[in-house]
């Protein structure tokens, strides 16, 4: 029987696990969710045992679905969310909830290791921003507000890592991951003394840092009785979900990004420069000698879904009566007017925004309503908005120095073709879906696939594996169009964000 590669992704809300032949066709999947646990505004937390509990259940669910399942794993590897905060102690026990990528109470510490070493130094040494986002902030937040978990602390762990140490018995870290901590030179890999020390931590304390590919180490004995495995399966050290996203996508060259897009959007775009810029995240690919940027938004699909449940009653009562998607409804509406939404311009900025304006107080806005305004055409300035926002990252990674030929759509949004034809307008370029769109848990399959050997030149299996179903070419009348509106759109941001910080103030 036909061998399989095991991937699995660790999210926000669940872990998914894939088994796929090694032409990369699926051949089981299976999903197990957990809870996010919000503590206070901006505090955000998970416990790792639901991680490992649902890790297993979805590689039994998944195994159960082939026959000899275990015994044809040829390798595994794990992606997952990133990044996160969560110290074990000697024993390999956590010491406290996980402190996950949406947790923000360290904005504070963020400021302060500003003012201590230089947003500009900062960036110099890590390749990034400073920003909450990161694990340096939260470290900080932890040396001031709960010292003897710093001092207890053996080796702090992000999400894949603590299910491969479960898996395994061993401790690793990915250089993607190893970035995110804000901590090292993102030039060199080494750690820097000068935020070691500002967040009072030592370099020790980090686990070691392996190639995506390399093998971490084999499924124990036990880790085997929980999850279904073959005892002594090669686990590889795995990498974060955007480059295994960007795997499954077939992006492995310059010129050639992804959008992964549903409540949020996050658009990779690959370098072989080791490029970074301040308005954006700079991490390396799983591919060896190639890097990323991403550009990170908060909210793309969550506005759709916001003006379903506040305005879209007549879709959700046919989607019950009738069993039709309310979103289609809505877009299918919005198909029948004209691009520039009769006048209108939307800000997508619900819940603040990441790349690349890194702007918590800023909000949504719509711009230019009239009493003439049809509900159809807020409909679609919504989806113009959000390309938009995309347009906006896509056009800081050329800045610095990027290339982008064509944009590759995965995810929830990609399903909408009124949606996918306004970002090609927008963007100016062709917008291409691949077949498979399961997530990054593909990429973290092809992942283990390189660790065990089976994919000697990857850059060829991903174009054998990769196929590209659909295309939608831009509409070069409509992409002038939207440029004319683009000018506006950035402007109106620039008019009304310290207006933002000011209603925030007001109403805190």
């Amino acid at each position: 029987m036909e061998s399989l590669l095991l991937g699995v992704d660790a999210g926000t809300s669940s872990v998914k696990a894939v088994l796929l032949d090694l032409h990369g066709n699926i051949c089981a999947i299976c999903q197990a969710e957990y809870p996010l646990h919000h503590l206070l505004s901006g505090w955000v937390e998970q416990d790792p045992e639901d991680w490992w509990e649902s890790t297993c259940q979805a590689i039994r669910g998944a195994l159960t679905k082939v026959e000899q399942g275990p015994e044809r794993v040829l390798g595994m590897a794990v992606s997952s969310q990133a990044p996160a905060l969560l110290p074990l102690d000697r024993s390999g026990r956590p010491l406290r909830p996980a402190m996950i990528w949406m947790d923000r109470r360290a904005e504070a510490e963020a400021v302060r290791l500003t003012e201590l070493l230089g947003a500009d130094n900062i960036y110099r040494i890590t390749g990034n921003r400073p920003d909450a986002f990161y694990v340096a902030a939260r470290l900080l937040w932890m040396r001031d507000h709960e010292p003897e978990i710093l001092k207890r602390t053996w080796k702090f762990v992000q999400v894949n890592g603590y299910i491969n140490y479960r898996l395994t018995g061993r401790i690793a870290m990915d250089p993607a991951h190893a970035v995110l901590l804000q901590m090292l030179h993102y030039s060199t890999g080494e750690w820097s003394e000068a935020l070691c020390s500002a967040c009072g931590v030592d370099p020790k304390q980090f686990p070691e840092v392996l190639d995506a590919h390399q093998v971490q180490g084999v499924v124990s004995a036990a880790a085997a009785e929980a999850s279904g495995l073959r005892a002594g399966t090669p686990v590889m050290a795995g990498t974060v979900d955007s480059p295994a996203a960007a795997l499954e996508a077939g992006v492995a060259e310059p010129g050639i990004a992804v959008e992964m897009t549903g409540t949020s959007t996050v658009v990779i775009i690959p370098n072989d420069r080791g490029l970074t810029e301040p308005a954006l995240i700079a991490i390396p690919h799983a591919l060896t000698g190639m890097h990323l940027l991403l550009g990170a938004m908060v909210s793309s699909g969550g506005c759709l879904r916001w003006f379903r449940d506040q305005f879209g009653q007549p879709e959700m009562q046919s989607a019950a009566e009738c069993g039709d998607d309310p979103y289609e409804l809505l877009t299918r509406q919005a198909a029948g007017i004209d691009p520039g939404s009769c006048g209108l311009i939307f800000l997508p900025y619900m819940m603040g925004e990441r790349s690349p304006l890194w702007h918590t107080n800023a909000r949504g806005v719509f711009f230019g309503l009239s009493l003439a305004t049809p509900r159809a055409a807020m409909v679609r300035a919504i989806l113009e908005g959000t390309a938009f926002a995309l347009r906006h990252n896509v056009e800081t990674a050329v800045n610095a120095g990027a290339e982008v030929r064509e944009m590759r759509s995965v995810g929830g949004c990609s399903r909408s073709d009124l949606w996918n034809q306004i970002k090609a307008d927008v963007l100016g370029l062709p917008v291409l879906l691949p077949r498979t769109s399961v997530g990054s848990p593909f990429g973290a399959a092809i992942v283990a696939g390189m660790g065990v050997g089976v994919f000697p030149d990857i850059r060829k299996s991903l174009q054998e594996m990769v196929h590209l179903e659909r295309r939608f070419e831009p509409n070069l009348a409509n992409h002038e169009r939207y440029t004319k509106s683009y000018r506006i759109y950035r402007d109106l941001y620039e008019h009304v964000k310290g207006d933002f910080d000011q209603l925030a103030a007001i109403n805190q």
